[in-house]
C-alpha cells in the first residue's frame, strides 16, 4: 500500500504481535523545544487551489513564532491531562489559521476491531461518535495505522480518495480537507489510534509530522492511565466487598466494622480488618494498615489477610501469627511494611489475648462512657526488621457492657488533626449514648470524622487524610443486668517493661478524665506510681493494678490496690532529708484518705481509697 515518507516518525519500537523493541524514555519538553526550532527551518506550503500536496512559501516569523508558543503550551499541559476528554480539549489548542486542527477522534483496539474511545469536535453521525466500530479487515486508515503502528498522513481529499477508496465515502463530505492517524504506543503495544482532522488541506511538514507524534504519544500515556484507573477502581471494589462483613458474631461478643476509602483516590487500599472463627470455639480479630495508598498496597494487604487467615486456621496464638506473617511479609517486598493488631477473644469469659504490631493502642470504653487508651505491649511493624519478630502477648479481660476500639491512623488523623486533636475528637463521639446499637456507635464515629469541619464550604467532606479502618468489639450478656455506676481499671507491669509505669498513670488519668479536683487526679497517680515503682524496685515480681471508681458524679471513691507475690510486708521508715527513698509509705498516709497493706495467700496487696471533694472544697487529701 502506497504511503508518503515520514508517515513512520516516533514509531519504533511498536509491535502488534511480532517482535518487540522498547522506545526511549520519554522527554516531552525536549521533544516540544525541538519541533519549535523546526519549525523556524520548515518552509510552510499553504495548499493549492487543485487541493493537490500544497506548494511552497514563505511564512512570517511572527506568525511562526505565534504558533510555536501555542504548540509548546498545548503540547505541556496534555502530558499533564487526567482523563481523555481533558486531552483531546486541550490538543484542540493547537487550532491555528495554518494549522487548522477541526475535530479528534481516539480509537481503541478490542475483539478485532476498532471502536471509539472519546471524540471532540465530531458531531453525532460525523462516523466518530461513541458508536463508531470498524473491523481490522477493513481498508480504513486508523485500521492501517494500528496495524503497521506507523502513522497515516492524508494532506487532502484527493489523496484520501487515492489511498484509502473503500472508507473516503466516511469523511467525505464533512468539511474536512486533511487527516492525520497516529497509533498510539504504550509498553511497545499500540493500544489505539488517534485521529486528527482539519479544516483545510495541510502540507504535514516534518515539524508538523513531529508535533502530531509526539502529541500522539502524550494522548497515549493519557489513554493508558485510564485503563489502569479503569482496573484499579474494578480491584478496589472487589477487595472492599470482602471487607463488608466482620463474619458471623458469637454469643457473648458482638462486631461492628466500617472501611471509608479517604486517601489515594481508590476504593480501598492497605487498609484492612477481619473476623475469623477459630476451631477452638473462639473469635479472631484482626486490623491492619499496609504502607502506601496505592495499588500495590492493596494487593500486599490481600496477601497478609490470606496469610493471618492460614496461619490462625492452623491454631497459632496471637504472638506466632504476627510473627509468621512479618516473616511472609518480607518474602513479598523488602520496601513495604504494615502495622497489625491481632487478638483471640474467648466468648465464655471475655478475655482477649492480644499482640501488637507497631499499631495505634485499642481504645476501651466503659459502660459509663469513660474511654481509655489501653497500653498493649507490642513489637515492630511486620515486615520492618527481619529476624526481630517478637511479639508479646497481654491478656485483657473485656467486661459486660465494655466496647474495644480497634483502628487505623486514619480515623485520628483524618481532616488535618494530629494524635492529641484527633484522639479528642474520637473521644467526645465515643463517650456519648448507650451502645445497645453497636452499629450506631460505629455510624458516630464515623460521622464526626468525615463531617466538615466548622467553616468549611457547604458539602464539604474530610476526605483529604489515611483511609480509615475501624471494629467495634463489645462484650455482651445472655441476661439484662442493672447499670452499676463503677469504672475498672486492670493491668500489669512485668520487671522488664519499665515504660508501663507511663502507661499506668496515663491510664489512671483518663479514668478520672472527669474528676472534680484535678490534684486530687495528680495526687491518684503519684501513689499509684509509688506502689507500682516499690514492686519494681524492691522485688523482682511484676506488679498488678486494680483501679475502682464507684459511687455518684462528686462524691465517687477511687480505690487503688497494687499486688505483687513477694513475701516481705512493707514498712514504714522515717527517711533523712537526702534519702534517696523511704518515703512511699509516708506519702500514703499523708494523702490517701485510707490505705493499707493485707496478705494474699500468694504475696501482698498494697491499696488506698480517695474520695471525690466538690470543687473549691478542702480538707482531707484534696487540701495537700
Amino acid at each position: 500500500m502506497e504511503r508518503t515518507d515520514g508517515d513512520d516518525i516516533g514509531t519504533k519500537g511498536c509491535r502488534m504481535g511480532g517482535e518487540r523493541h522498547e522506545p526511549p524514555p520519554d522527554d516531552f519538553e525536549a521533544e516540544l523545544d525541538q519541533i519549535a526550532a523546526m519549525n523556524s527551518m520548515d518552509t510552510p506550503r499553504p495548499a493549492s487551489p487543485d487541493g493537490r500536496a500544497p506548494a511552497a512559501d514563505a511564512r512570517p516569523g511572527e506568525a511562526a513564532r505565534r504558533r510555536d508558543s501555542l504548540l509548546l503550551s498545548a503540547g505541556h499541559t496534555t502530558a499533564d491531562s487526567d482523563s481523555l476528554d481533558e486531552a483531546l480539549r486541550l490538543v484542540a489548542g493547537l487550532h491555528a489559521p495554518d494549522f487548522p486542527l477541526d475535530g479528534q477522534c481516539v480509537f481503541g483496539i478490542d475483539d478485532g476491531s476498532l471502536s471509539s474511545l472519546g471524540q471532540y469536535g465530531f458531531r453525532p453521525g460525523e462516523g466518530a461518535d461513541q458508536g463508531f466500530r470498524i473491523p481490522m479487515t477493513t481498508g480504513y486508515p486508523a485500521v492501517e495505522a494500528a496495524r503497521t503502528g506507523r502513522a497515516v498522513f492524508l494532506a487532502s481529499t484527493q489523496e484520501y480518495r487515492r489511498r484509502f477508496p473503500e472508507t473516503c465515502d466516511l469523511s467525505a463530505g464533512r468539511n474536512r480537507n486533511a487527516w492525520a492517524f497516529l497509533p498510539l504506543v504504550t509498553a511497545g503495544r499500540v493500544v489505539g489510534v488517534w485521529l486528527a482532522a482539519f479544516r483545510s488541506p495541510v502540507a504535514f511538514t516534518t515539524s508538523e509530522r513531529a508535533l502530531l507524534t509526539v502529541t500522539g504519544r502524550m494522548i497515549a500515556q493519557v489513554l493508558e492511565r485510564a485503563r489502569a484507573g479503569r482496573a484499579e477502581l474494578a480491584l478496589s471494589r472487589g477487595l472492599r466487598r470482602s471487607m463488608r462483613t466482620a463474619g458471623p458474631a458469637l454469643t457473648g461478643l458482638s462486631v461492628a466494622t466500617r472501611y471509608v476509602p479517604t486517601g489515594g483516590g481508590l476504593m480501598v487500599g492497605g487498609d484492612w480488618y477481619d473476623s475469623i472463627d477459630l476451631p477452638n470455639g473462639r473469635l479472631a480479630l484482626v486490623i491492619g494498615d499496609v504502607q502506601g495508598h496505592d495499588v500495590h498496597a492493596a494487593g500486599l494487604m490481600t496477601q497478609l489477610r490470606t496469610a493471618v487467615h492460614a496461619y490462625a486456621a492452623e491454631g497459632h496464638g496471637p504472638d506466632a501469627v504476627l510473627a509468621r506473617t512479618s516473616r511472609f511479609l518480607t518474602t513479598l517486598d523488602e520496601d513495604r511494611f504494615a502495622t497489625c493488631i491481632y487478638i483471640e477473644a474467648d466468648p465464655s469469659t471475655g478475655d482477649l489475648h492480644i499482640a501488637r504490631a507497631g499499631h495505634p493502642h485499642p481504645v476501651l470504653r466503659m459502660p459509663d462512657g469513660t474511654c481509655l487508651i489501653k497500653h498493649i505491649s507490642g513489637g515492630l511493624p511486620l515486615g520492618l526488621m527481619p529476624g526481630e519478630e517478637d511479639y508479646p502477648v497481654d491478656i485483657l479481660r473485656l467486661q459486660t457492657g465494655e466496647v474495644l476500639m480497634l483502628c487505623t491512623d486514619g480515623l485520628i488523623e483524618n481532616g488535618g488533626h494530629d494524635m492529641y486533636s484527633g484522639w479528642v475528637r474520637v473521644r467526645e463521639a465515643f463517650s456519648p449514648g448507650p451502645v445497645d446499637d453497636l452499629e450506631g456507635v460505629a455510624d458516630r464515629l464515623m460521622s464526626a470524622v468525615l463531617s466538615p469541619e466548622p467553616g468549611a464550604r457547604e458539602g464539604a467532606a474530610a476526605r483529604d487524610g489515611d483511609d480509615i479502618a475501624l471494629l467495634l468489639l463489645r462484650r455482651d450478656s445472655g441476661q439484662p443486668h442493672a447499670e452499676v455506676n463503677q469504672r475498672r481499671l486492670v493491668l500489669s507491669i512485668g520487671q522488664d517493661q519499665g515504660e508501663g509505669l507511663s502507661e499506668a498513670r496515663a491510664e489512671l488519668k483518663a479514668l478520672l478524665y472527669d474528676w472534680a479536683r484535678p490534684d486530687q487526679v495528680d495526687t491518684a497517680v503519684l501513689l499509684a506510681t509509688e506502689l507500682l515503682g516499690n514492686v519494681l524496685v524492691h522485688t523482682d515480681q511484676d506488679g498488678s493494678l486494680n483501679a475502682y471508681v464507684t459511687g455518684e458524679t462528686g462524691r465517687r471513691r477511687l480505690l487503688v490496690e497494687v499486688m505483687d507475690r513477694g513475701d516481705e510486708l512493707p514498712h514504714q521508715r522515717t527517711p533523712v532529708e537526702l534519702a534517696s527513698s523511704g518515703r512511699g509509705l509516708l506519702l500514703l498516709d499523708i494523702l490517701a484518705d485510707q490505705w493499707g497493706v493485707r496478705p494474699e495467700p500468694e504475696g501482698k496487696t498494697a491499696w488506698f481509697v480517695l474520695t471525690e471533694a466538690p470543687p473549691g472544697e478542702t480538707g482531707g487529701s484534696a487540701a495537700v
